[in-house]
């Protein structure tokens, strides 16, 4: 005959062990969301003209939180598109690719403050021989837009000017 305390003792034999828990998904750290802030759909104004739209752009999250894509779609003239992703070296990595086959490989993070800087080196940025190291800043602004200030440099860095500042406003 078994008694109780055998049967308890064997139930808890039989019990499978808890399994340990799952790890996070590998990109879901909070480096991988440093620009979580972009992704959506926009319309893109300069930001010294708010009401004269230059473009509209998708910012996607994709492979299971490892990288944000840009498609870049200017008003009226050929697009690009950019793939961001953090990669093992702790920086973020951007390569930019417009639709004339011109690439741009930036690399940065966030600085101080949360906005994300990142530089690269983007030949004929102008024109054939006009090479420029360019620094681009994503701001998260106040009402929720972004703005992204490139600032170009003609002595690899020492100095900058504006070559562009764009604001991205949430579609409605």
């Amino acid at each position: 005959m078994v008694t109780m305390l055998a049967l308890i003792l064997m139930a808890q034999e039989a019990a499978p062990a808890t399994p340990p828990p799952s790890p996070p998904p590998p990109c879901a750290s909070e480096a991988h969301a440093a620009l979580d802030y972009w992704v959506g759909e926009w319309n893109v104004y300069p930001t010294s003209r708010p009401e004269q739209k230059v473009a509209e752009s998708r910012i996607e999250k994709l492979y299971n939180g490892c990288a944000v894509r840009e498609n870049w779609m200017p008003t009226g003239r050929t697009g690009g598109g950019s793939l961001n992703s953090l990669r093992n070296d702790g920086r973020w990595h951007q390569r930019w690719v417009g639709s004339n086959g011109e690439t741009v490989d930036f690399i940065g993070g966030p600085n101080a403050n949360g906005d994300m800087v990142m530089t690269g080196w983007w030949s004929n940025y102008n024109g054939p021989g006009q090479h420029r190291f360019v620094r681009m800043t994503y701001f998260k602004l106040d009402d929720g837009s972004v703005r992204q200030l490139g600032e170009v440099s003609e002595d690899h860095g020492a100095t900058f000017t504006p070559g562009y500042d764009l604001t991205y406003r949430r579609k409605n």
